[in-house]
């Protein structure tokens, strides 16, 4: 039997080995002190963008095949030992699922809603675990919180802007800074009435049909973190309606997703989507009758 010293060993052989390995030339070489590879702490695979290493020994052609990884988050000439992954491909794997896990129980910080102008409200979700198994307490508010969001909202807007945390904070955090002003920017430069912007805690994309009664807002636009991946837990959506009501169809809702620094910038985001609220509120519809 072999303890958990011997394991952790191990795995800082098998990592080092991957930061450092010279086997193939074509591959960029990672410098060795942007990890621990010594002392007591397991390096994080995650630091490593390994879309730069090259693990097919014997490669063909390394160098087109690094530009081809370079062009996507894919798992891409993982190579393996026998019939199985390697040790390397399976710790990125495991540390890759943790980062998911991560953006969907770590918490949005109020330094991000400050920074955004955002003020607060919550679903009837009262904790994270109601958030996750009752998705339909996510699409609901108290009356309370609506006469909250009455009394503190711009009534009759043109668009009414939401945030939410989704399934995943962490790409609230990463993108709302970038994306809200630019959203906003975009829509007033259209000549387009915004409403008061506000972040709901434990939201799911129905939550936004009720807002869009209580306020009376013609377009809603909610953006919202989406479901993480494992190549990415930043990635938001924008979904939008025009004139929508509580128990709406699916297909009357309009998405722009993967906004993010590996996909769509967040400010060319907000751009384009203030650009499709202007062709709804023109035509007046959304979803499958809204013709892009």
């Amino acid at each position: 039997m072999i303890d958990n010293k011997q394991i952790e060993q191990i795995i800082r052989e098998v990592v080092s080995e991957v930061v450092t390995s010279k086997t193939q030339p074509a591959s960029p070489s990672i410098p060795r002190n942007t990890l621990n590879v010594s002392g007591d702490s397991i390096p994080d695979l995650s630091a490593i963008d390994f879309r730069t290493v090259m693990d097919v020994p014997n490669a063909a052609d390394a160098e087109e095949f690094l530009r081809i990884k370079a062009k996507t988050s894919a798992r891409l000439g993982v190579w393996r030992a026998g019939p199985r992954y390697r040790t390397n491909t399976m710790l990125r794997f495991k540390a890759d699922h943790a980062a998911a896990m991560d953006a969907v129980f770590t918490e949005l910080s109020q330094a991000t809603l400050d920074k955004a102008g955002l003020f607060t409200v919550t679903t009837l979700c009262a904790t994270k675990d109601d958030h996750l198994t009752r998705p339909d307490l996510g699409r609901q508010f108290s009356p309370e919180t609506i006469a909250e969001i009455k009394s503190k909202c711009k009534h009759n807007p043109q668009v009414q802007i939401i945030v939410s945390d989704g399934l995943s904070n962490t790409a609230i955090e990463a993108n709302i800074c970038d994306l809200l002003p630019a959203l906003v920017q975009g829509l007033k430069g259209h000549g387009i009435d915004v409403g008061t912007p506000f972040f709901i805690k434990h939201g799911r994309v129905g939550a936004m049909d009720p807002i869009t009664e209580a306020l009376g807002a013609e377009v809603t636009v909610m953006l919202l973190g989406e479901r993480p991946g494992l190549a990415s837990g930043e990635s938001l959506s924008a979904y939008m309606t025009y004139k929508g009501f509580v128990g709406m169809p699916e297909a009357s809702r309009n998405v722009i997703s993967n906004i993010y620094r590996g996909g769509t910038n967040p400010v060319e985001a907000g751009a384009h989507i203030a650009d499709v609220v202007k062709l709804m509120l023109a035509q007046k519809a959304s979803g499958l009758n809204l013709k892009l």
